[in-house]
């Protein structure tokens, strides 16, 4: 069987809100429940599991009445870490399960169909999938003297989420001890020495963390 983790362990702080910002209004409806339909819109097998700090866990309740949100997930506590979380979620998964698993910033309501669908595939065939997309921007390396210079665009890709693995792999990568280097999930599995597949990503899915996401987020609702 197949699950998506969707981590919403967000305070609000960059947006200047007493509320979460995986509970902002985008288009009258909050992020975090486009975030579980456009995975729901993938697959109505894919077991849902969505990771909650256990204080913001009624209010969420609360939303999903207010709102008549029906669509069937598990929720399951937060940790302290992106890391703890993850992990808290990956162990709402049997351990006998075979499959794969996607783990998703439920701030990333916009992540098309298809690249859900790429990012699985892929996982499928090679074990660990990320979606990416070019650097458009020029980059820079500052040093930690305050020096620094230009480096080439072409070697960078801008990372997204879902990142997708084979379940057993990711149960005995999030086994290991945490590392300031875990970057995000698929840091984690590399850490292992597995390698990780690169597939396309889309434009949409950005990641919702401040007010002027916010302003992107309502145009691509209104051009939708």
């Amino acid at each position: 069987m197949d699950y998506i983790i969707i981590v919403a362990g967000g305070k609000g702080l960059r947006m200047g809100s007493e509320i979460p910002k995986q509970f902002m209004s985008v288009g009258g409806k909050p992020i975090l429940m486009r975030t579980i339909e456009r995975f729901r819109e993938y697959s109505e097998a894919l077991n849902i599991i969505v990771v909650l700090p256990h204080e913001q866990q009624d209010y969420w309740h609360e939303l999903c009445d207010k709102h008549h949100f029906t669509i069937k997930h598990t929720v399951v506590d937060g940790g302290d870490t992106r890391f703890a979380s993850s992990k808290n979620g990956i162990a709402a998964i049997p351990d006998e399960e075979e499959g794969v698993a996607g783990i998703h910033d439920g701030v990333r309501p916009f992540v098309s169909v298809d690249v859900i669908d790429r990012c699985f595939e892929a996982a499928r065939e090679e074990f660990a999938a990320i979606p990416v997309m070019p650097v458009t921007d020029t980059l820079r390396y500052v040093d930690k003297q305050g020096g620094g210079k230009n480096v080439m665009r072409s070697d960078y890709r801008i990372v997204q989420t879902p990142q997708v693995f084979d379940i057993g792999l990711l149960k005995q990568a999030f086994n290991q001890p945490y590392q300031e280097s875990f970057t995000d999930d698929a840091s984690v599995v590399e850490n292992l020495g597995c390698s990780v597949d690169m597939v396309e990503g889309n434009r949409e899915n950005i990641k919702i963390t401040t007010p002027f996401d916010l302003k992107i987020a309502e145009s691509i609702i209104i051009e939708n």
